[in-house]
């Protein structure tokens, strides 16, 4: 029992990630009905400046969260203002806006590379006691914080999106934008904060992960991958699909190698994913969005 126990929280911990990461996918999607495979090296983003701003400079964790959060929301922006829409000025097809998306990951990975080398950076522990019992569970406690500050991400962007003028006029863009134009709302800057919340929200799960699993360039590339596994097995561009997609995948490849083996855990994560694209393509939420792809 104390062992399921372990598993579940760990399962939670990395599913809660791959549900942000899977958020940023759908509000990519939804907003622009566009496809971006740069959201897994926003978690790398996140995790260096994270690295930059609590151990190199030395300012508070809290200080370094916002303004991790703040930097990275101003590249997603200016990814989606100085090349998304460079491109789709020019009526290409959208395979590739999906190319030039993977071209900026390998810019991210090298950039990072070519500043912080190609070592795992050590991220500073955040509280100073290692480990937290909760229930009877004995985790490490940045674990716990983990999961406790993606659920209340999750809380957040729901309430903002559902209950602010601003995120129901982002849903009401990404439905249909000459509708929403007609009645005065900006779907220009509707779609750029979108592409900047998302960035922004895939470089904090990267801070959160910095302290449990160290940083290095390709830290946001497999979990960018499982990330989009969960946003399609909830039903993609499904806000509510990504997240129990991403906890879905986090739960099963946490008891895989738990109870079997850690060798065949991205194996079965797939199999799962190319299960639900070919018997139901629309996910868990019976979300269509992926017909336009």
């Amino acid at each position: 029992m104390a062992v399921f126990k372990i598993l579940l929280i760990n399962g939670l911990v990395i599913g809660a990630i791959y549900g942000l990461i899977a958020l940023g996918y759908s509000l990519v999607y939804r907003a622009s009905g566009l496809m971006s495979f740069v959201q897994g090296d926003m978690v790398t983003i996140g995790a260096y400046l994270g690295i930059t701003f609590y151990r190199v400079l030395g300012l508070p964790f809290a200080i370094s969260f916002i303004l991790t959060f703040a930097c990275a929301f101003g590249i997603g922006m200016l990814l989606e203002r100085g090349v998304i829409r460079v491109l789709l000025s020019r009526n290409v097809i959208p395979i590739y806006i999906v190319l030039a998306t993977i071209a900026i990951q390998y810019i991210i990975q090298n950039t990072a590379q070519a500043f912080y080398g190609s070592v795992t950076q050590r991220f500073p522990a955040i509280f100073s006691k290692p480990t937290l019992t909760i229930l009877g569970v004995t985790a490490q406690t940045e674990a716990y914080f983990c999961l406790l500050i993606s659920v209340i991400l999750m809380i957040l962007l729901h309430f903002f999106m559902t209950k602010t003028k601003f995120g129901t006029a982002m849903r009401g863009s990404a439905m249909d934008a000459m509708a929403a134009e007609s009645v005065g709302i900006n779907t220009s800057l509707s779609t750029g904060v979108t592409w900047g919340l998302s960035a922004g929200i895939a470089s904090l799960a990267g801070m959160l992960l910095g302290p449990m699993y160290g940083v290095y360039t390709t830290l946001g590339a497999t979990i960018g991958r499982k990330g989009f596994a969960g946003a399609v097995v909830g039903g993609y561009g499904n806000m509510y699909g990504a997240m129990v997609g991403g906890l879905l995948l986090g739960l099963v490849e946490t008891f895989i190698s738990g109870y079997w083996s850690g060798t065949y855990k991205n194996m079965v994560a797939y199999i799962i994913l190319l299960l639900f694209l070919l018997i139901k393509p629309t996910g868990i939420f019976n979300e269509s969005a992926i017909q336009d792809v």
